[in-house]
């Protein structure tokens, strides 16, 4: 009784609602800002540099070095949220790197110096979904996460979309470097929407799947990739992300490279535009998978965000145009909206009284990010060497294998995806 006693008192059972709806303010609010802050000045980053003087290989080359570093870095980021009863904190320091880092490519554009800011900015990045998603898991729990996580990722595209709307006025009006200083304005919101979550509210047991009643491991020993490697459904989906983000991780900056290459956009309005399309679609596939996973679970969810890359890959090959950034960006927003709702909510479902949740999210993002780090790669050397439209043609036909291993593998994945284990997570473990 003194253990139910203790869970109550330190979770969202013992919140009035005045406490759940200030948290509930601060996430969205954080949530909104934070998108600078994960991935510093994202797209605008390759036609920063193709401006002064960069080629398509080196930029996707710069970018892969920091997708391996974030890669590398998200599995043990996982388990330090899992430990810590300090995520406010890793998402204020982790915020501060992340901009300090981004203004070292104003001061020098050198190889050695973009390298370094990509790689910091990647491993500060790395720590920040982790504890956030720690966050709304340890005030909402299982029961409340899947619809407090919908909205985080609403207003997370939505904070995106305006900031790369005012990213693209800033950029035409001021030049590319003014976007910078609207990073770190945005990273000083975040900072402050965070601390204005309290401390109390955040059951640090929940949070890392661990609710009273629940047996867990309490060593704090970090076995990201053992969760993965025993739960056959979480090996499927990592291999899917894999698949997927091998050929969608390219996708944005390549087509705004080639357009603007082109000669037919202007390169911060353009970039501005395939960003706030993309976003604005977001919002709303967000929303929609939070209600599909409620009402036909996570599977079906999944399989739509796989199938649009092999059809957004064909449409961004075949128009190399100004317009093209409507279709080709429409589609990013469903693959990626979904998957920003679907991927978090069906990994602390399966993970559920293991206390290895975040753990598993990031050994799961260490995964899928192997695919995402090479894509600006190989996206960039393709089109080098065999041009753009074949470039987005093999890029986009990389989904083809998420596709296969979802379909493949349904009878496995529905029981997990589809089964109703908020819970106690049984089912989901395949």
């Amino acid at each position: 009784m003194a253990t139910s006693t203790v869970a109550a008192a330190s979770g969202p059972a013992a919140l009035n609602d005045g406490d759940l709806s200030r948290s509930r303010l601060a996430l969205q609010s954080l949530n909104f800002f934070m998108a600078d802050m994960q991935a510093g000045i994202g797209p605008f980053l390759g036609v920063f540099l193709q401006q002064r003087g960069w080629i398509s290989g080196p930029v996707g080359t710069v970018m892969t070095a920091g997708g391996v570093a974030g890669m590398l870095m998200t599995a043990p980021a996982g388990a330090f949220i899992d430990h810590t009863t300090k995520k406010r904190w890793v998402v204020v320091v982790t915020g501060i790197c992340t901009v300090l880092a981004s203004f070292l490519i104003l001061w020098s554009q050198s190889w050695q110096v973009v390298t370094t800011s990509q790689i910091a900015t990647a491993i500060a990045g790395a720590a920040i979904g982790p504890a956030v998603s720690g966050m709304t898991l340890g005030i909402f729990r299982q029961h409340g996460f899947n619809e407090q996580n919908g909205r985080n990722q609403a207003y997370n595209h939505a904070g995106n979309m305006v900031g790369a709307g005012l990213a693209g006025w800033l950029g035409m009006t001021f030049g590319i470097p003014a976007i910078f200083w609207l990073a770190a304005g945005f990273g000083v919101v975040a900072i402050a929407s965070v601390l204005s979550i309290r401390e109390r509210v955040i059951d640090h047991q929940a949070a890392r799947g661990l609710e009273s009643g629940q047996k867990g491991d309490e060593t704090g020993k970090a076995e990201g990739f053992k969760v993965l490697a025993r739960n056959k459904p979480m090996l499927i989906l990592a291999a899917a992300l894999a698949c997927f983000h091998l050929g969608n991780g390219a996708m944005l900056p390549l087509y705004g490279l080639a357009v603007v290459g082109a000669g037919k956009g202007n390169a911060a309005a353009f970039t501005a535009t395939t960003v706030v399309v993309a976003q604005a679609v977001m919002i709303v596939a967000s929303i929609a998978a939070m209600k599909i996973a409620a009402g036909r679970g996570y599977w079906l969810a999944l399989l739509v965000s796989f199938a649009a890359l092999p059809v957004r890959g064909l449409l961004a090959g075949t128009f190399i145009e100004h317009w093209g950034v409507w279709p080709v960006q429409a589609l990013d927003g469903i693959g990626a909206g979904v998957q920003s709702v679907a991927v978090p909510g069906l990994v602390a479902c399966l993970l559920n009284g293991t206390g290895r949740v975040n753990v598993g999210q990031g050994a799961v993002m260490t995964v899928q990010g192997v695919g995402a780090s090479l894509s600006p790669a190989i996206g960039g050397w393709l089109a080098q060497e065999l041009g753009y439209h074949a470039a987005f043609y093999i890029l986009g036909s990389f989904a083809l294998g998420s596709v296969a291993l979802w379909v493949g593998f349904a009878g496995t994945l529905r029981s997990a995806c589809d089964g109703t284990n908020a819970e106690d997570g049984s089912s989901a473990a395949g």
